[in-house]
């Protein structure tokens, strides 16, 4: 049980995959969106956006369930690519949220109880909103069943959730996601989110002609919290009123998280329906009935103005999302560009003294990629049978984005993931991992009162990997490949991975100090920076710059100390990537994001794998070099896992084997 209730509606011990009918989300909750037929990821159309009136609605039938519900609320709304088109703080609401796991844990950002409300409303948002397309609708409840230590949640020796660590993406220091700029209209994305993403339910996408165009966020409970039971139904007040506020704009039934199974495994989508709801969803109020006595529009310091603004049309330059011209005929390319419609990452040369990536390379990692998506069957779209959608980024050994290109609809938190992806494996592949982890400022936990809890030092992360690997110039000398899944492998809370019991791997906190909110070098990287971020909205500090590494605590004034260019917008520790090597040197890291944790996984590295087959000039880390050669506590690392024939076109079994 979350908070408000629950109903049960699985016996003790039954996991989620032998649930069914109508329950645990599976019903409609509103008046859904009613896609055009033969919708397939093709829809998003320059008329397809979220107008001033839409987002008035939406804020009037969110306000009406809080009034009935006697629960004054916070609610935001966004549009698909993170713009926040508005924020209505109800009159009685909560100003601040705590934010609170559901376990007994001291540290992180457990019990941080400062944050306006406003954020968690516009964090929970974006997150609907990044976590779908036109072929999968997510919530922040989905996305709290796949980040836990257990997938599903509570379910002993069960690995962790296939999107673990994803929450810490998107986050409001990061040099890949777009700012707003104080004064304007909605403009190109994606754009940051103030806490990265959500697992508190009561964040819902918003659909329009069969296409996702934002999202609804909702905090009246000033909890900022997680469902660490899912075998039963939570009577959810915030997700309540979002499910009301997206009444005839809500996602398609058949593509709802529900209809989609991981691992044997069906997700979440709400647990709240339209029966549920104590108002008239279908004779809402107008906002102007509302607006000035209900409550008002409130200004957010980096978000909003205090006004609502129209939404950008998803796929058009002013959304920061178009298709390619340019680099990659006949793959139905997207690339990111900014306000003057210029590409933000085209292929680019790597910075290295010698040996660097040349353009014609780059482009060929990332047309070779996109192919492979292509042909690749997907593992969270409907229906089934179609391609993956993702985003691909290639960087070089410093870290240094040398392209992004992405498939069509792929959803929004795999451009940021994807970066981080590339850019953690090229950082732990490297020879300067240990020396500039340990030149990093302590991060500064603080408590509930603002007082220091207590200080981490990121140097500790160093000598427990040379310790835990028995090698003690890891991360020092640039002799162990490294992917983004074998970081979550020494990142996660038990090590083999959900073995209760077992000590936590050398990056991640024990259990007992552990949480989606603590849970190790991932967020102590970014920890000062989110908390200078929120003092920014709150008028005591500056904004947090284009990077999340280097920044020193509260105590010290958030003074930036040697940050890590490399690991800009901060690491990722869930599978899909590959680092790049000339001969015996690194020369970047591919990284790939949006579908199933190993179809990323093999888009990354067969990617990389046939564009080096048709170069000759570069290719995958040598055998030798691979991290899978280790076997730290008599349990083999992991390096690349791709799924069984996973092709369209192909009956190809293993189509990662051999290389």
């Amino acid at each position: 049980m979350r908070r408000g209730g629950c109903i049960s509606i699985v016996a003790a011990g039954l996991v989620l995959s032998a649930c069914g009918g109508d329950d645990g989300g599976t019903s409609p909750s509103v008046a859904t969106d009613t896609p055009p037929a033969g919708c397939d990821g093709s829809c998003a159309s320059a008329a397809t956006f979220l107008t001033t009136d839409d987002v008035q609605d939406v804020i009037a039938r969110a306000v009406a369930e809080a009034q009935a519900r006697s629960a004054p609320a916070t609610i935001a709304v966004v549009d698909r690519v993170g713009n926040v088109l508005g924020v209505f703080q109800m009159n009685g609401a909560p100003p601040t949220l705590t934010v609170q796991s559901g376990t007994p844990v001291s540290g992180g950002l457990e019990g941080v109880n400062i944050i306006p409300t406003t954020l968690g409303a516009i964090a929970k948002a974006v997150t609907a909103a990044f976590l779908s397309s036109e072929d999968n609708s997510f919530t922040t409840r989905t996305a709290s069943q796949i980040v836990q230590e257990h997938f599903n949640p509570l379910e002993p020796l069960a690995s962790s959730g296939p999107l673990s660590g994803v929450q810490f993406s998107s986050l409001p220091c990061s040099d890949i996601n777009t700012r707003f700029a104080m004064g304007s209209a909605a403009d190109v994305g994606p754009k940051r989110t103030p806490l990265g993403l959500s697992a508190d339910p009561g964040g819902l996408p918003l659909y329009k002609s069969g296409t996702p165009v934002g999202g609804v966020g909702v905090l009246a409970d000033a909890i900022y919290t997680l469902d660490r039971n899912i075998s039963d139904r939570d009577m959810d007040v915030d997700e309540a009123i979002a499910v009301a506020a997206t009444f005839g704009r809500a996602a398609p039934d058949d593509k709802r998280a529900n209809r989609l199974t991981v691992d044997g495994r069906s997700l979440r989508f709400s647990d709240m329906t339209e029966s549920d709801l104590m108002s008239a969803p279908r004779t809402p109020p107008t906002f102007a009935s509302v607006n000035g006595s209900a409550g008002s529009l409130k200004m957010v310091p980096g978000y909003s103005d205090g006004v609502v603004l129209a939404g950008t049309a998803f796929g058009q330059p002013a959304s920061g999302i178009r298709p390619d011209a340019l680099d990659y005929p006949g793959l139905d390319a997207f690339v990111l560009v900014d306000n003057t419609n210029t590409e933000r990452f085209r292929p680019r040369a790597g910075t290295e003294a010698s040996g660097a990536l040349t353009d014609t390379e780059v482009r060929e990692i990332l047309r070779s990629a996109l192919r492979i998506a292509n042909r690749t069957r997907a593992q969270i779209r409907r229906p089934l049978g179609g391609s993956a959608r993702v985003t691909v980024s290639v960087v070089d050994s410093n870290g240094v984005i040398l392209g992004i290109a992405r498939t069509r609809d792929a959803p929004m938190f795999g451009i940021d993931v994807s970066a981080q992806k590339a850019r953690a494996a090229a950082f732990f592949s490297s020879s300067q991992a240990a020396a500039q982890l340990s030149a990093l400022p302590d991060a500064v936990y603080l408590n509930a009162g603002l007082a220091v809890l207590r200080t981490e030092p990121l140097a500790q992360y160093v000598t427990a990997v040379q310790s835990f690997v028995g090698l003690p110039n890891a991360l020092g000398d640039g002799q162990v490949a490294i992917t983004s899944r074998t970081i979550g492998n020494l990142a996660r809370v038990f090590y083999p991975d959900g073995i209760d019991g077992n000590p936590a791997g050398p990056l991640a906190k024990p259990m007992g100090e552990w949480s989606v909110f603590s849970t190790g070098i991932q967020l102590d990287l970014v920890y000062n920076a989110v908390v200078q971020h929120v003092g920014f909205v709150l008028g005591a500090a500056p904004d947090v710059p284009q990077n999340c590494t280097g920044i020193s605590g509260f105590d010290s004034g958030f003074a930036v100390n040697a940050p890590i260019g490399a690991l800009a917008n901060g690491i990722q520790i869930f599978p899909g990537s590959a680092p790049v090597y000339r001969n015996r040197t690194l020369v970047g890291a591919v990284g790939v994001s949006g579908d199933g944790v190993d179809q990323d996984d093999l888009v990354a590295f067969r990617g990389l794998q046939d564009a080096a087959s048709s170069l000759g000039t570069f290719g995958q880390a040598p055998t030798d070099l691979r991290a899978d050669q280790l076997q730290p506590q008599g349990a083999r690392l992991r390096y690349i896992s791709c799924p069984q024939a996973p092709f369209i076109d192909s009956s190809d079994p293993e189509p990662c084997r051999g290389f």
